[in-house]
């Protein structure tokens, strides 16, 4: 089974799929030796790597086919808000197809996009409307069905509510989007199990629990709404801890 068939299949049977982060392919090899099904191109992660809080698409996309490269497992790339607009988006999505990702992630804020988690950052969410058609060109620029296309909800990042989450998720749904990543910043899971607990969707969602730690797998398993469960930047901060107390 390749391994865009692998995630395709994980989604469609609803079985649970945990993903690590990874910011170079010994990063994601130890990664995939440690058992997680796949892993995660996290924007957030390559960027701290190279020292730095974003980075341009081709430094991303290479380290996306180097990873994919060496793993047997499928990779999902971080895209941010596909690097511009629906041009943008249809130009991208082969070029990270041909890299060999199995998903990618594209997030509903405007481009330049600023880190969810940064205090203070500019969260500024484009129209509903205008996301939806991002969804639709990169579902038209896909060469392979099985390639799985997540549209990432910003609202609860941007302070707008449920409503609104939930408003965007359904509409991105009916876009097209094969599953629902939802975010939050808020240091308990109270908020993002508030949200499943609403969801009545069709397609999966996607949680990526950094902020709020102690929801762990068994529990978001539990709920029966969740798909992907990815654990992102714990690679990046063990190494940065690791080589601060050697190089202490």
């Amino acid at each position: 089974m390749s391994k865009h068939a692998m995630l395709r299949s994980a989604l469609n049977g609803r079985r649970f799929f945990t993903v690590m982060a990874a910011h170079n392919p010994l990063c994601a090899r130890l990664a995939e030796e440690a058992g997680f099904d796949g892993i995660w191109g996290s924007g957030f992660e390559l960027a701290a790597s190279y020292a730095v809080p974003i980075l341009p698409m081709g430094i991303h996309l290479e380290m996306m086919r180097a990873i994919a490269s060496v793993v047997a497992t499928p990779v999902i790339a971080d895209i941010d808000t596909g690097f511009g607009n629906v041009v943008n988006v249809s130009y991208v999505i082969p070029q990270y197809e041909a890299a060999g990702v199995s998903a990618v992630v594209m997030e509903d804020k405007t481009f330049p996009k600023d880190t969810s988690l940064r205090a203070g950052g500019r969260q500024e969410l484009v129209n509903t409307e205008t996301f939806q058609g991002k969804i639709g060109a990169a579902i038209d620029a896909r060469q392979n069905n099985n390639l799985v296309i997540i549209a990432r909800v910003e609202a609860l990042i941007a302070g707008l509510g449920q409503e609104e989450a939930l408003r965007r998720a359904y509409a991105y749904q009916e876009a097209g989007a094969d599953a629902i990543l939802i975010h939050s910043r808020q240091k308990t899971p109270a908020e993002i199990l508030a949200f499943i607990d609403a969801w009545a969707g069709r397609v999966p969602l996607v949680l990526v629990p950094t902020a709020y730690p102690q929801l762990t797998e068994s529990t978001i398993a539990a709920s029966g709404k969740v798909g992907i469960v990815i654990d992102g930047n714990h690679a990046i901060r063990a190494a940065v801890g690791a080589m601060r107390s050697l190089f202490g």
